[in-house]
């Protein structure tokens, strides 16, 4: 080969800089309206005291090693006992983060002769996982159960013989929709599946004591969640909770979390202690529902905008390049509101991603889309 070593990489990025979606890092600044942390507990005095304490007593930075070794902390089973008990599930095991615990669950539990349906805008991390799995898997139109249905009836009258798993958020990250549980679980029931839920953008704000939007069917035998602990929670890491017997199968089968370094033990505890917040302090949840309503009543008249209901509104504007112009103007604006592009969304569907949390208020919220309903005025000028 004659090229350069670099080339082909320099040609990629230079071919998504003409599309308008090369990525880049940037610092934080400006009011948030694009983080994940919704119940303002990042940087709260409860998380912050309590990982001081655990450092003061002695607990470690690192885990050593992978759980199975010497890196099984104390602090990860105590994480563990209180997110199963909160959760209503027999056990919970806990992963790095959402993404290696979707990829874990999704190439670890379906086996080969299974099949896995998918909800077609599901975390990328769970697409990575069907695609690296075992057991066939087909995409099902957005929250349509109709369509999981019919893929499981042509799957059977084609010959398949093994389970079936059905696998979707329960609230949507980039549409800040809902999926429709109960009707998932009825199906499931029908067919005798299994259902993964990713309750990352539910966990610590919907559900009864912020406990997610499939709460009423933890504890089951076909039902595995996954709870994040870097969003609502404010840590990182990420809680799957199951049947007893999922869980001790991972722990025998799952590659990630067999060969990984366990979770630092710091992030347990600031985990449990988000648990105990969640628990104890269910304002945090009414003042984000009231500010999500506020936000919603503002966005539809301001910008004749649909709200989404949720603590995620996107705001469709379905060009990149004009998407990307009024996230970088409402930052300059001093609002961190973040531009999403394909591929993280489908083809002409690019958005303004505008996040509701407690670290802005009313009058914040105001000022935000005020200045969006202008920027969008300018840009359709």
């Amino acid at each position: 080969m004659n090229e350069p070593p670099l080339a082909r990489y320099e040609a990629t990025l230079q071919g998504l800089a003409r599309k308008d979606r090369l990525r880049t890092l940037a610092p934080r600044a400006g009011l948030d309206f694009s983080s994940n942390d919704y119940l303002g507990l990042a940087a709260s005095r409860r998380l912050g005291d309590a990982v001081a304490a655990a450092i003061a007593r002695g607990t470690p930075v690192g885990a050593t090693g992978s759980r199975l070794l010497r890196g099984n902390a104390p602090e990860h089973e105590a994480l563990e006992a209180d997110a199963a008990a909160f959760f209503g599930a027999e056990r919970a095991l806990l992963f790095g983060s959402g993404y290696i615990a979707n990829f874990a669950l999704l190439t670890a539990l379906p086996q080969k002769g299974d099949l896995l349906i998918l909800d077609e805008l599901a975390h990328a991390s769970m697409h990575e996982g069907a695609q690296a799995g075992r057991a066939a898997f087909k995409l099902a139109a957005h929250n349509d159960v109709d369509a999981v249905e019919d893929a499981i009836t042509r799957w059977r009258a084609e010959g398949g013989m093994g389970r079936v798993w059905i696998a979707v958020e329960s609230l949507y990250s980039m549409d800040g929709d809902c999926a429709p549980i109960d009707s998932l679980v009825a199906l499931a029931d029908r067919h005798e599946a299994f259902i993964v839920v990713d309750e990352a953008h539910a966990t610590g704000v919907w559900g009864p004591h912020g406990r997610g939007l499939a709460a009423a069917y933890e504890g089951r035998d076909n039902i595995i969640a996954l709870h994040t602990c870097g969003k609502a929670l404010g840590a990182s890491g990420a809680v799957v909770t199951g049947a007893r017997t999922l869980c001790d199968y991972l722990v025998n089968r799952c590659r990630p979390f067999i060969y990984a370094t366990a979770p630092s033990p710091l992030m347990a505890v600031a985990a449990r202690e988000a648990l105990t917040i969640v628990s104890n302090e269910p304002m945090r949840r009414v003042q984000l529902h009231e500010r999500i309503g506020f936000a919603g009543r503002q966005l539809a008249e301001r910008c004749d905008a649909k709200p989404s209901r949720s603590q995620i509104q996107p705001f469709v504007i379905g060009n990149v390049g004009r998407t990307m112009a009024a996230a970088a103007a409402l930052q300059a604006r001093g609002f961190d509101v973040r531009g999403i592009r394909p591929p993280t969304v489908p083809e002409g569907t690019s958005r303004l991603r505008i996040s509701l949390t407690l670290n802005v208020d009313e009058a914040e919220i105001v000022a935000m889309i005020e200045a969006l309903a202008e920027e969008w005025e300018r840009a359709k000028a």
